[in-house]
């Protein structure tokens, strides 16, 4: 009997034999996917290695079982995977070619369950839709003098000493990462600003610098068309989309097995940042950045992470802001159901212990990239790291999965609420490295400055 894809991709990602970065240097500086030939493309999406950490990635495979999680039988898909795999390893690439084929017309033609949970939630598909789903919120509309242009520097360099943080051990389990670290408490290697994440933010920074409030998803897809050169996952499908001519919301929704994942919680804090104090637009910016790349809970969680990071300059309590910006996405999602699925789970665990198996128990068959099972360990962090942020990222780290991602947020949020540690943001100092032509090394100062006049215009 086939496995399915879920349990192909977790034994993989459990016997999976951590890079100690350490000793072993990261990959980002070869980092130059846009250039690849097709052969090239190919073989990296059966076979490659997360640049930070050096975890291993089977993209074609992770399309599976997102596509599982969305109620699609995949088997006979999936049944075409160990073929493919040992072309692979053969050197075959004539043989590859025609078993890849055939997996993706076997991946996007599988039947459906109807009856299948995912397809039981409310799915709006357009902002009008999404609107009538959210409770009222006239209550956050105010801006108090208190968000200030020094938290929005806090906030860019919490991310992204998160990010840093993260990038050397993502996508390995919490118990991998503890064999070799212990209880990660600090950068394990000297800290790089550069990742995947981060480029999508600024693009979207210059989409609304040039249209304003009138930015459009189509706005940010010319910018992504203009700067990007590489994506990956939701991000590198909705790429391809782009350039055959297929826009917004098109665009993260065609042929896009992985429309469910991080991509848009992972680069919504700008969105917060643009809004500080006003989570509603927050999550209207993050909507339309979202539909470029995805669709349903891979959208509804941008709207969440940038509603928590509006809200965090106005908020002190961490457990009080999961709170509050549950009432900025839509209700009935699914997306919603995990959330409000979370904070009763911990509302009744004074320790982080039950939470954390119950994360991984209860998303074991998500991808680890999968937006469901990171927004729980992100709050976790923010229910029982305190506000502390070394005791946040600590947390992440047990949880693993999308590590870089997830203290991404968890640190911008940290870091506008309360500052960034010194032994934190010391170590980053005051540049950004970028794989965008033309922003391979900005000034934090100078982006959060930008940031704040972008912001400024946006509200005015």
């Amino acid at each position: 009997m086939t496995r399915r894809a879920w349990e192909l991709e977790r034994d993989m990602r459990e016997s999976a034999i951590l890079v100690d970065r350490r000793v072993n240097p990261s990959s980002w500086s070869q980092q130059t996917g846009g250039n690849l030939g097709q052969d090239e493309t190919m073989r990296m999406l059966w076979r490659s290695r997360v640049p930070g950490s050096g975890a291993p990635e089977c993209l074609y495979l992770e399309a599976a079982q997102s596509m599982e999680s969305q109620g699609y039988d995949e088997s006979a898909a999936v049944s075409l995977i160990p073929l493919a795999l040992k072309a692979l390893d053969e050197q075959d690439t004539p043989r590859l070619r025609v078993l890849t084929g055939h997996y993706l017309s076997a991946l996007f033609s599988a039947p459906r369950d109807r009856d299948f949970p995912y397809l039981t939630y409310a799915r709006p598909e357009s902002w009008e839709d999404v609107s009538g789903l959210l409770p009222d919120t006239s209550w956050h509309t105010s801006e108090p003098a208190r968000a200030s242009d020094e938290q929005t520097l806090s906030g860019w360099i919490g991310q992204l000493a998160g990010g840093a943080f993260g990038t050397a051990i993502e996508g390995y389990t919490g118990s991998r990462i503890a064999q070799v670290y212990g209880d990660v408490r600090s950068y394990v290697t000297a800290p790089e600003t550069m990742n995947d994440d981060v480029v999508y933010e600024l693009a979207l920074l210059d989409a609304c610098d040039a249209h304003g409030r009138d930015v459009s998803s189509v706005d940010i897809a010319d910018e992504w068309l203009r700067q990007i050169p590489f994506g990956w996952s939701a991000e590198w499908v909705a790429l391809q989309n782009l350039r055959a001519g297929i826009m917004p919301p098109t665009s993260g929704t065609y042929r896009n097995p992985f429309s469910d994942w991080i991509g848009v919680q992972m680069r919504a804090m700008v969105c917060g940042m643009l809004a500080p104090a006003r989570p509603m637009e927050a999550a209207r910016l993050a909507y339309l950045d979202g539909i470029v790349s995805h669709s349903a809970g891979g959208v509804y969680g941008g709207m969440y992470a940038a509603a928590l990071t509006a809200l965090a300059y106005v908020q002190d309590d961490p457990r009080q802001l999961v709170k509050e910006a549950l009432s900025c996405i839509p209700q009935g999602t699914e997306y919603s159901a995990v959330v409000r699925e979370c904070l009763e789970v911990m509302s009744h665990e004074t320790s982080p212990d039950g939470p954390l198996a119950w994360l991984r128990s209860r998303f074991e068959q998500y991808n680890w990239i999968h937006a469901y099972p990171n927004i729980v360990a992100d709050m976790l962090a923010l229910w029982y790291g305190e506000g502390d942020m070394t005791q946040s990222f600590s947390l992440l780290a047990q949880c693993g999965l999308d590590v870089d991602c997830n203290a991404g947020l968890v640190g911008n949020v940290l870091g506008i609420m309360g500052g960034v540690p010194s032994s934190w943001a010391e170590p980053i100092g005051d540049c950004l490295e970028t794989y965008v032509p033309g922003k391979e090394r900005l000034s934090i100062r100078t982006l959060a400055k930008s940031t704040s006049a972008v912001s400024k215009v946006l509200l005015s």
